[in-house]
């Protein structure tokens, strides 16, 4: 089969980034402000991505709002099984990190060993696709551990925070173009910290002014989000018809 993933452009990355930041506040609405708790919510968002991951196996072709309800799931239920993981479990920061990157790490093993591609525009199988999407949910789980640590122990807040992980992708991306190290190893790095970026920046949107945040609330801020986040895959269909239109025959 064809690739069934996105070609890495800078329109690709903002809807990362806003699809990480929405799965911050809208996992937080779920669990936090409608009180339904981490675990149960988990639980529910976890279901859903099973649904979507099986829809999205089962198609094709690229479908963005499909490939993007899939990516924001994943950043959904990674939300609420970092919070479940560290405040529920009381795990802590250092020790769910240490679990989280464990387990990433035993995804790439399989997958180096599997002998499917990293480089996700050559990911062309359903063995491939597969252990790309654990990859992503994994992923998603240790960067929000990762931006709560930062806003929660680095004394930076949620702004600075935020800063920082956004300047460590621009450095990353420096270095995709500017250097020989592997552009699939930057691009896995920066895939992780797109999400301690969505999460320290949805914190920053949605938490009271008293706790360092702007206040807009889980409610104002994932409304906005997903008005952004669904105008970016409206956009990207426009730019997959255009390239339709004027690709030779």
């Amino acid at each position: 089969m064809s690739t069934k993933l996105p070609r890495i452009t800078l329109v690709f990355w903002i809807l990362k980034i806003a699809a990480t930041t929405l799965g911050e506040t809208g996992g937080d609405l779920i669990a936090q402000t409608l009180n339904v708790g981490y675990l149960t919510s988990f639980l529910v968002l976890i279901g859903i991505f099973a649904v979507t991951l099986v829809w999205q196996l089962s198609v094709r072709s690229f479908q963005p709002i499909l490939y993007w309800t899939v990516i924001l799931s994943t950043s959904m239920a990674g939300t609420t099984l970092s919070d479940f993981m560290d405040r529920t479990l009381d795990l802590g920061y250092l020790l769910g990190a240490v679990v989280l990157v464990s387990a990433l790490l035993i995804v790439f093993a399989v997958w180096k060993l599997s002998g499917h591609p990293f480089r996700v525009t050559d990911i062309d199988s359903f063995g491939g696709e597969l252990l790309y999407w654990i990859a992503i949910l994994i992923s998603n789980t240790l960067g929000t551990a990762f931006g709560d640590f930062l806003s929660d122990t680095s004394g930076l807040g949620y702004g600075g925070s935020a800063l920082l992980v956004a300047s460590l992708i621009g450095v990353l991306a420096l270095a995709m173009r500017f250097t020989p190290i592997s552009n699939v190893l930057l691009f896995w790095i920066a895939f992780v910290l797109t999400r301690p970026l969505g999460a320290t920046a949805g914190d920053l949107f949605s938490k009271p002014v008293e706790a360092g945040g702007l206040g807009y609330g889980t409610y104002s801020s994932s409304i906005v989000l997903l008005a952004l986040l669904v105008g970016l895959i409206i956009f990207s269909y426009r730019q997959r018809g255009r390239a339709a239109v004027t690709a030779p025959a």
